[in-house]
């Protein structure tokens, strides 16, 4: 099948994530600050993203940091600050929720002229990042890399390893039948991320756990023929428990969200390989907006 617009926008993180990164001295202030009680909303993949990043900040020791999804945000609960993410800024929970926030919030979106950033307190735009895929790759891990950014990561060296993720072969691993996404801390959000990615793209069976659970109940399923594949650094021994059921276990020695465009570009070839358009999944749009 010829190349689509995700393999493009795929291709172009490691310049997305610089790019990302180098906003952070104009829009710092309007991020959320050490010492602040947090919550991340996001729909989707936003949320997944959010997943991450609440761990994380909460590892660097900048605060408490909740995640929720857009439907799920608990009113009853006080935050110093909200942070929206939103590819689109046309999502119907996220609208409603900033719509009725009396938080400071602050929206990360591809689209500033949107229904969401009149809505919210403040908001960073990226719109460098913005897609024509309905599948979402690079604006998720670009408002990452920002987030990364200011808890301290070194977003160049994390561009350098998405490029050698670019090079790493997948033809080998596009005749499973199933792949289970696995991580730890942090990497739980983004194997959700990967898991869905698999999903919308390729209508193909993915599930996604922390891998310490993985085992309790999982594992069952693990058989020849079926991925366990992990994004970041495995639990010591979950690789030989796999290797007894005949599976294949999967890992790359980089970074979790530097793993996750390995996995994207799984998730458009398995698309291509059973005749799809991974540029416009089955049942899905670009944005959900509710009547």
């Amino acid at each position: 099948m010829h190349s689509t617009f995700v393999d493009t926008e795929i291709a172009s993180q490691p310049e997305t994530w610089r790019r990302a990164a180098a906003l952070l001295p104009d829009v710092a202030s309007r991020l959320p600050q050490a010492g602040e009680r947090v919550a991340v909303v996001g729909c989707g993949t936003s949320w997944f993203i959010a997943m991450s990043y609440a761990v994380l900040r909460e590892q660097a020791g900048h605060g408490v940091t909740d995640a929720f999804a857009g439907s799920e945000f608990p009113r009853t609960r006080d935050y110093d600050r909200v942070v929206a993410i939103s590819r689109s800024g046309t999502t119907t929970e996220i609208v409603e929720l900033l719509s009725g926030l009396a938080t400071p919030s602050v929206l990360i979106t591809a689209v500033p002229d949107s229904p969401a950033a009149s809505a919210a307190s403040d908001t960073v735009a990226m719109p460098f990042a913005d897609e024509r895929s309905v599948v979402q790759t690079r604006f998720a891990t670009s408002t990452l890399s920002l987030l990364r950014a200011q808890l301290g990561a070194d977003i160049e060296a994390l561009a350098r390893e998405a490029e050698a993720a670019l090079d790493i072969p997948l033809d080998d691993l596009l005749t499973a039948d199933q792949c289970t996404f696995v991580g730890l801390g942090w990497a739980v959000g983004l194997t959700y991320e990967a898991a869905l990615k698999t999903r919308e793209a390729a209508q193909f069976w993915s599930e996604s756990y922390p891998a310490m659970d993985y085992r309790h109940g999982p594992i069952a399923i693990a058989q020849p023929g079926r991925l366990v594949w992990t994004l970041g650094p495995a639990p010591v021994g979950l690789a030989d428990e796999v290797a007894t059921t005949g599976a294949r276990f999967v890992e790359h020695e980089l970074d979790a969200q530097a793993a996750l465009v390995v996995a994207q570009r799984f998730a458009v070839g398995l698309a291509k390989s059973r005749g799809l358009d991974p540029d416009n999944p089955r049942s899905l749009t670009r944005s959900v907006i509710l009547a």
